[in-house]
């Protein structure tokens, strides 16, 4: 695909878990899919996919969903990045953040998983961590609820009022590592609420 990215946004599949803190990545791509006019179908890599252009003649970007559950995202991204040819360091990956407050980003370019089963998955299926991460935070949970709990239930009301600006910051982070590479999208957006 010449200068191709795939954007993959992760979360777990089906109404009960859409609009859940772990599919914030998944809603960050729809943000994205809505200003490109990508349409999501489904492939045979175990994914729906959606593709289109920044600017007309700019590099085609892939989005990409798994249809499978979290921690087995790394089948569907590795399958796409072999069957159009992309490779790692033009992968970028939306997704949840425990250890980043609600309403805050950060971009980075490979690291540890930080017991996120999704990147996980991905660093193992592709064979390598050096993917790009748009980071999404969504807090800790306060008291004694479990983190694993925490991440499958929805935004409460007060995250929910600034969720859609921090959904366009993500799409924005996205298009920006596309656009002007990794250290120009991290000056941008690194300690940013967004808000």
């Amino acid at each position: 695909m010449g200068d191709g990215w795939l954007i993959v946004g992760l979360g777990n599949p089906g109404p009960k878990y859409e609009t859940t803190r772990h599919n914030v990545g998944q809603l960050a791509l729809d943000v994205l899919g809505d200003r490109l006019g990508a349409r999501f179908a489904p492939h045979k890599t175990n994914a729906r996919l959606g593709e289109g252009r920044l600017v007309p003649g700019g590099p085609k970007l892939l989005l990409a969903k798994s249809n499978g559950y979290m921690n087995t995202s790394g089948g569907p991204v590795s399958a796409l990045a072999k069957y159009f040819g992309i490779p790692a360091e033009r992968i970028v990956v939306l997704h949840d953040d425990l250890d980043l407050p609600f309403d805050t980003l950060k971009v980075k370019l490979g690291g540890g998983h930080g017991g996120h089963n999704g990147l996980r998955d991905i660093a193992k299926a592709l064979g390598t961590p050096d993917f790009l991460r748009v980071r999404i935070g969504i807090g800790r949970p306060r008291g004694q609820q479990d983190p694993a709990d925490f991440v499958l239930r929805p935004f409460g009301s007060v995250e929910r009022s600034t969720l859609g600006v921090l959904l366009e910051e993500a799409a924005d982070a996205a298009t920006a590592l596309v656009e002007d590479g990794l250290l120009a999208t991290q000056q941008r957006f690194h300690g940013k609420a967004a808000r």
